[in-house]
């Protein structure tokens, strides 16, 4: 696919270049409630969206038809059998019966209270299945759209549950659609690289792959005692067998900033692209490595998150984007919503338009970006950042130039093994204004300036008060 476009320079996207993107959205997710106190919410995505909608981005980007992912598609030849038909039959209700669904939930990691936690990770939500399917469907839409040449950039937001094990859940990950995902690439190319920019490392799947020459798992993630996942993304953890030296981490100390995480990124990722020359790539952009997460002490700004992507996609190579972690939802929100436009390469307004949400910015002025965290002290000294660059380039010269590769594609459309036979694209994107959230906004007036009924109620109050 000719992707040279028009020349669309701007300061989030160096290289220039204009690429045809392909989006994917299901409201459903933005309902799915891991419970009061947990920190996964998945309206955040939600979130995303109306920032995405309310820049215009949306008419920059074909939608991606929502469907649910198939019992077939989710097992694959990744998750367990067992494990999926618990995915699909568990309730909470079933669950606090107790007896013996309690008892596989817990065998599968589902339902379990670790010591010192007042909720589950991996909580018997209502509509499990139903979410699952919703994110795994997805990701693998996008890949399909990259995989059939009918898009450069595929971003599924609600993606990027990098911690799911074969069969188990693990870290608020319940299905690994980025596994999933990456197999279904993998019967279009050769060689996939797979970058994880989350502040966790991304064990499940640099597992999944650990033995594969096919596919590079490079991960970029904070390591500390106790941190998760405990014991994994070590510098010397490199993949075993065929897959030697294709598992590549690089740790980080607290409070890293944009200046040595962006240096190390993309001297390390320039290398290994020269090296193993991927045909795809597929990115992991967890937004909770960003300053003020609640769960990660690493200190990016989102411009610096955004460079990482913008990186990534200068290589001009097809490149599917998904979300993973990140626990203050407006941070969240307005990092996804930064790059999709570098995805795009348009260049936004730093003031956030009002929209359903808009309130939610008001700590960070209503502006995109907001201020690091000044106070948090980076322990990266250069010394540890160059031993760790060090180890890591050493362990890059072992890699073996990009392998040959002889393809089998198995049955179905364009090669994929999918029984899918929809069309992956709306011929007319979904209406908008069906959105809740912005019916309830319409109906408050959107000429009314920012928390013009919060003044109003106070007003009343008062009124009251006085009567």
């Amino acid at each position: 696919m000719d992707t040279s476009g028009n020349s669309l320079p701007s300061p989030s996207c160096p290289d220039g270049k204009k690429r045809e993107v392909c989006y994917y959205y299901d409201a459903g997710i933005a309902s799915v409630d891991y419970g009061e106190d947990h920190s996964m919410v998945p309206r955040r995505v939600d979130m995303a969206h109306a920032l995405v909608r309310s820049y215009g981005l949306l008419h920059d980007m074909r939608r991606l038809r929502t469907r649910p992912a198939t019992v077939t598609e989710i097992t694959g030849d990744f998750h367990e059998p067992d494990y999926v038909r618990l995915l699909q039959n568990l309730t909470p209700e079933s669950f606090y019966a107790g007896g013996a669904t309690m008892s596989a939930a817990k065998a599968h990691n589902i339902g379990v209270l670790k010591e010192g936690e007042t909720f589950y990770d991996n909580p018997p939500i209502a509509g499990l299945w139903d979410y699952c399917q919703r994110y795994a469907g997805g990701s693998l839409a996008a890949a399909r759209a990259l995989g059939e040449g009918k898009a450069d950039i595929a971003i599924n937001w609600s993606g990027g549950m990098h911690h799911a094990c074969k069969a188990a859940a693990s870290g608020f990950c319940f299905v690994n659609d980025i596994v999933l995902a990456i197999k279904d690439l993998l019967h279009h190319f050769r060689r996939v690289l797979y970058v994880d920019i989350d502040v966790h490392h991304g064990d499940g799947v640099e597992t999944a792959f650990l033995d594969s020459n096919r596919v590079m798992t490079v991960s970029f993630h904070q390591r500390t005692k106790n941190f998760f996942p405990e014991e994994r993304g070590h510098v010397n953890h490199v993949g075993e067998g065929a897959g030697l030296y294709r598992a590549l981490n690089v740790p980080f100390m607290e409070g890293v900033g944009d200046e040595g995480y962006c240096e190390m990124f993309k001297a390390i990722m320039k290398r290994v692209v020269d090296v193993f020359q991927p045909e795809a790539i597929v990115m992991q952009c967890g937004s909770d490595s960003l300053s003020g997460d609640r769960l990660g002490q690493l200190n990016l700004s989102i411009a610096g998150h955004a460079q990482c992507v913008s990186y990534m996609r200068s290589f001009n190579l097809p490149l599917l984007l998904l979300g993973g972690g990140g626990y203050t939802v407006n941070h969240v929100a307005a990092c996804w919503c930064y790059e999709t436009a570098v995805a795009i390469g348009k260049e936004i307004d730093d003031n956030i338009p009002v929209h359903c949400y808009d309130t939610y910015y008001s700590g960070q002025g209503y502006k995109l970006h907001y201020p690091v965290d000044k106070q948090l002290k980076n322990e990266n000294k250069r010394s540890y950042l160059e031993r760790t660059m060090t180890a890591v380039l050493e362990n890059l010269s072992h890699l073996e130039a990009a392998p040959s590769v002889q393809f089998q594609d198995p049955p179905g459309p364009g090669g994929s093994g999918s029984t899918n036979t929809e069309p992956l694209f709306y011929e007319q994107a979904p209406r908008e204004d069906d959105d809740p959230m912005e019916r309830l906004h319409r109906l408050c007036g959107e000429r009314d300036e920012r928390c013009f009924f919060r003044e109003l109620g106070k007003k009343r109050q008062l009124a009251n008060f006085f009567a």
